[in-house]
C-alpha cells in the first residue's frame, strides 16, 4: 500500500503517518491493515510476535477513522500502529512473558504505560516476542521461538526487547514499546539499526505492579528515528499516584519532541572502552565503531576526552548478579510446573533462593553505594560515550542451554549497559555503524540523572550529521 507521495506507508516514520492522519491522506485503518499485511508475510521470518491482535486492532482503527471525520480534537500520534512487549500486561490479551507457564495468561487489567501509549492515540497489533521473563539479553522461549535479526536472520535480535526491534527494523511497526532492566532496549536497537531509549529511572511508571523493588527495570522506546523515540516517550512520560520513584519533569511547555529540534551546544563528553568485567574482550568491530563515534562528536564540536580509568569497578558486577538473581525469586510459577522453566531461568531461580537476607540486603547497598559515587565521579560530564555490547550480533544458538554457561557467556557480550540500570540515568543506543557484511553495530551514549533531554539533542544532531534511517535490510 502506497501513500498519496507514492511512499510505501511503511516507508514513513511514526510522525509523518501521524500527520498523514491528520490531513486525511491515509487513514489508521489503511496504517493498520498495511501492518498486518507485513506481519503476515514477514513475521515467520523475523519472529517479532507473540501475539497478533488483529480483530482489535481493526475495531480501534475504525473507531480513530470515525474520530478523524468528526473532526475531533486528536491526541498526538493518533491511528500510528505499534505494539507492546509481552513483559506488559494487557487487559484482555494473551500475556505470556515469554513462558509456557503463562502461555494461556489473560490479565484483567493494563499496565499504566500500556493506557498512556493508547491516550496518545496508537493503535497496538499485539505482543512482541520477549525471553522467558525478559532476563536474558537474547530473545528466545518456548512459544515463538527467537527473535531474528532482520539484517541477517541467522543473527539474534537482542533481547531482552528482541521482537519489538526485530518488528521495526523489519518495517512492520514504525516503533515499538521496550522494557529495560540491564540492557535490553539498547542491546536490540544496537542489534538492528535502530535507536532506543532507556529512560531515567521513573521517567515511566511502571505501575500498577513494576519492578520497583530492585528499580532496575524501566520501560521507553525503539524506533527508526530520535524524533520518532522522542514523541513516543512523551506519551509514555509521567508518574503514576503511589509511584516510588519520579524523574523530575520537564518544564511547562517543552517536550522530548521539541528537543530533538534543538542544538544540543559544545557538551564534554566522557568514553571509555573498559567495561571492567573479567573476559569481555572487544571485537575490533565494536572499537571501530566506538572510535567512529568518538571522531563523528568531536568534528561537531563536542569534548570529548578518554576517562582516566575505568568509571566501572568490578565489584558492581557481582552485586548486580545477586539483584538480577533475587528477581527470579517471585516469579508466579506453581511448583509442578518449575520443569517447564528454561535452563536460564531455572539457574538463576535456584541462584536467587540460595540466597540468605544477608545476601540479598547486602547487594542492595552496595549498588546504592556504588550509584552515588559513581554519578558523582561522572558529574563533571555531560555525556558518556561507550559501546553498548562487546561483540556484533550473535548467531541463533550461540548462547547455549546450559544455564550457568549461558549466563557467563550473556555477562561478557553484554557488559556495558547494565550498570545504567544501577545509576538510573538515561542513556540510548545510536545506530552509527555498519559492518562491511553490512550488520549494524550500536554505540552508547548516557545523560547525566534525569537529562534525556540532552541526550536526544545530541542523538538528533549525530543522526543530522550521519543519517541513518533510509538503511533497511534486504527484506524491507
Amino acid at each position: 500500500m502506497t501513500s498519496p507521495t507514492g511512499t510505501q506507508l511503511h516507508d514513513l516514520t511514526a510522525l509523518e503517518q501521524a500527520a498523514a492522519v491528520r490531513a486525511r491522506e491515509v487513514s489508521p485503518t489503511e496504517l493498520v491493515e498495511h501492518s498486518l499485511a507485513r506481519i503476515e508475510a514477514l513475521d515467520a521470518a523475523v519472529g517479532a510476535f507473540l501475539t497478533v491482535t488483529p480483530d482489535r486492532a481493526r475495531a480501534q482503527a475504525a473507531a480513530a477513522d470515525r474520530a478523524v471525520l468528526d473532526g475531533a480534537e486528536l491526541p498526538p500520534l493518533h491511528g500510528v500502529p505499534t505494539a507492546i512487549k509481552d513483559l506488559a500486561n494487557t487487559a484482555g490479551v494473551r500475556t505470556t512473558f515469554g513462558s509456557t507457564v503463562l502461555a494461556d495468561f489473560v490479565p484483567a487489567v493494563d499496565d499504566a504505560v500500556v493506557t498512556a501509549l493508547a491516550a496518545a492515540g496508537t493503535i497496538s497489533l499485539g505482543k512482541t516476542n520477549t525471553p522467558e521473563f525478559g532476563f536474558p539479553c537474547y530473545t528466545d522461549n518456548q512459544l515463538a521461538g527467537p527473535a531474528r535479526c532482520p539484517w541477517d536472520t541467522t543473527l539474534l535480535a537482542g533481547g531482552s526487547s528482541g521482537g519489538a526491534a526485530a518488528a521495526v527494523a523489519a518495517g512492520l511497526l514504525p516503533f515499538a514499546h521496550g522494557s529495560d532492566g540491564g540492557g535490553s532496549i539498547r542491546i536490540p536497537a544496537g542489534i538492528n539499526g535502530l535507536f532506543g531509549i532507556k529512560p531515567s529511572r521513573g521517567r515511566v511508571s511502571n505501575a500498577p505492579l513494576g519492578s520497583e523493588t530492585t528499580g532496575l527495570g524501566v520501560q521507553g522506546p525503539l524506533a527508526r528515528t530520535v524524533r520518532d523515540a522522542a514523541a513516543m516517550l512523551d506519551a509514555m512520560a509521567g508518574p503514576v499516584v503511589g509511584d516510588p520513584y519520579w524523574a523530575p519533569p520537564l518544564p511547562a511547555g517543552e517536550t522530548f519532541l521539541g528537543h530533538a529540534d534543538r542544538a544540543p551546544g559544545r557538551l564534554r563528553i566522557g568514553r571509555y572502552l573498559d567495561s571492567g568485567m573479567p573476559g569481555a574482550d572487544l571485537d575490533p568491530e565494536v572499537r571501530a565503531a566506538f572510535e567512529d563515534a568518538s571522531r563523528l562528536l568531536s568534528d561537531l564540536g563536542h569534548e570529548v576526552e578518554d576517562l582516566p580509568a575505568s568509571p566501572l569497578t568490578p565489584e558492581v558486577f557481582p552485586a548486580f548478579e545477586v539483584v538480577w538473581a533475587l528477581s527470579a525469586t517471585t516469579l508466579p510459577v506453581p511448583a509442578g510446573r518449575l520443569h517447564e522453566l528454561r535452563p536460564l531461568t531455572r539457574f538463576l531461580r535456584d541462584r536467587g533462593l540460595a540466597l540468605s537476607a544477608q545476601d540479598a540486603m547486602e547487594a542492595m547497598f552496595r549498588l546504592r553505594v556504588f550509584s552515588r559515587r559513581f554519578v558523582q565521579a561522572t558529574s563533571h560530564l555531560d555525556v558518556l560515550l561507550a559501546p553498548v555490547c562487546t561483540m556484533p550480533p550473535r548467531p541463533v544458538g550461540w548462547f547455549g542451554d546450559d544455564g550457568a554457561e549461558d549466563f557467563e557467556r550473556q555477562k561478557r557480550y553484554a557488559a556495558f549497559p547494565a550498570v545504567y540500570n544501577v545509576t538510573g540515568q538515561p542513556a540510548v543506543s545510536v545506530p552509527l555503524w555498519w559492518t562491511a557484511g553490512g550488520l549494524p553495530v550500536g554505540t552508547m551514549l548516557v545523560g547525566r540523572p534525569a537529562d534525556e533531554a540532552t541526550l536526544i539533542a545530541l542523538s538528533a544532531q549525530l543522526e543530522e550529521a550521519r543519517p541513518w534511517a533510509h538503511r533497511h535490510p534486504a527484506l524491507w
